[in-house]
Formats: C-alpha cells, sequence, structure tokens
C-alpha cells in the first residue's frame, strides 16, 4: 500500500470526509517556504541563438543537425535584480531581472553521431509584483522556468551555436522561508509499500464457476 493505494487509515494525507475538525489535535510550527506573489510568462521564441559547450562526445564533426533542445531545470538563475516600490500602490514594486536558463542541446554531427551539448537562455523580466513590508528576514525573487525548442538551425563561427524557436514558461515568485502555526492530525501513519507483482492468473479465477441464468 501506499498513501493513495487502498490505504482506510484516517492518518495519510488524501480527501477530507465528514466534518474537518474530527481528529485535529495540535498546532503545529512548521518551517516552510511562503510564496508571497506569483505571477506566469508563457511565450512563443523565434530566432534566439544559443552558443554551445561541453560536447559529448568531444570534437563532434561540424556542420551539425538540430534536433531538439529543453531545459535541464525547473529553476532558473536571476540576476541583475532591481526592486523599485511603486509609491502610488502599497507594498507592491517593478520587479526587473535577468533569468537564465541552462539548456541541453541534443544534435547529430556531419558523421551521423548523436551528440548533445549544453548552452543557456536568457529573458528579460520588468513586471509589477507584490513585495512585502521590510522585516529581519529578507524575501527572495526565483524563477521558476521550463523551456522547449523543437527546431533549430545550425551557426557556424568562432563558436559553433544554432538559433532556435521554442516554448518558454517562466513563473516569478516572491517568497520568504518562514515558520508557520498549522492546524494537525499529528503525524502520519506510513503503510508499507504494495509489490508489483503480474498475477497472469487474476483474470482467469475472477471467472464465475458456472455462466449466470440469464
Amino acid at each position: 500500500m501506499s498513501f493513495f493505494t487502498n490505504n482506510p487509515t484516517d492518518r495519510c494525507p488524501g480527501r477530507i470526509t465528514g466534518n474537518p475538525v474530527n481528529g485535529l489535535c495540535e498546532k503545529v510550527c512548521i518551517q516552510a517556504q511562503k510564496v508571497f506573489d506569483a505571477c506566469i510568462r508563457q511565450m512563443q521564441v523565434d530566432g534566439i541563438n544559443i552558443p554551445l559547450a561541453d560536447f559529448t562526445p568531444a570534437n563532434p564533426a561540424l556542420p551539425l543537425t538540430f534536433v531538439s533542445a529543453r531545459s535541464t531545470t525547473s529553476q532558473g538563475t536571476v540576476t541583475d535584480l532591481q526592486v523599485d516600490r511603486l509609491p502610488d500602490r502599497q507594498r507592491f514594486a517593478r520587479v526587473q531581472a535577468t533569468v537564465t536558463v541552462p539548456i541541453e542541446v541534443l544534435y547529430t554531427d556531419a558523421n551521423g553521431v548523436p551528440g548533445r551539448a549544453t548552452s543557456t537562455m536568457s529573458f528579460n523580466q520588468d513586471i509589477i509584483m507584490y513585495i512585502p513590508e521590510p522585516s529581519i528576514i529578507p524575501y527572495d525573487v526565483i524563477a521558476v522556468v521550463s523551456v522547449v525548442a523543437p527546431d533549430g538551425v545550425y551557426v557556424d563561427g568562432e563558436t559553433p551555436s544554432f538559433t532556435v524557436s521554442g516554448c518558454v514558461t517562466i513563473i516569478m515568485k516572491v517568497v520568504m522561508t518562514v515558520e508557520l502555526l498549522v492546524p494537525s492530525y499529528g503525524y502520519a501513519v506510513i503503510p508499507q509499500c504494495q509489490e508489483y507483482a503480474q498475477d497472469v492468473c487474476s483474470g482467469f479465477f475472477d471467472l464465475p464457476i458456472y455462466p449466470g441464468n440469464g
């Protein structure tokens, strides 16, 4: 079993049935990342040049043929962050930053040998977000990212590169590590794992001995 595999106990995560107050036993202080604000940008980009590095295998035969490219992590790198509070909107600010996304590029070389390389894509952000009031614990601005580039054209030069088109999702968040007081039902009961086993006779044994009378 697992939390969600035929586990009838009420001390595990899942939907609440009945009175949600039943079983509450304490107030728990937990350390968590509180999200004060978040927004998403999704866009199609064209003509972005991505220089290639860290070839595997090394020294591919040029020119290269593009196969695909995608982000290698969901966490973007936020640099050049500038936060300017808006005088006419309390607790809001203009947030400017550069979000850099690490990319893995797949290709085949001139000899038909498949390979991969690394690169990055950078995107400028200029948005308005809710910013908490000044405090001892500082807030942070982070970026959750996803990039997929299905099309690319090889560009010959001092550094081999591709010019790509793709789809970009960037979620900007204002976060802070805080200690929250939350209601609790106590510790979860961890059930035993259900081992996977393919029973070739299960369907046969489920059949009735005799057919129905219909």
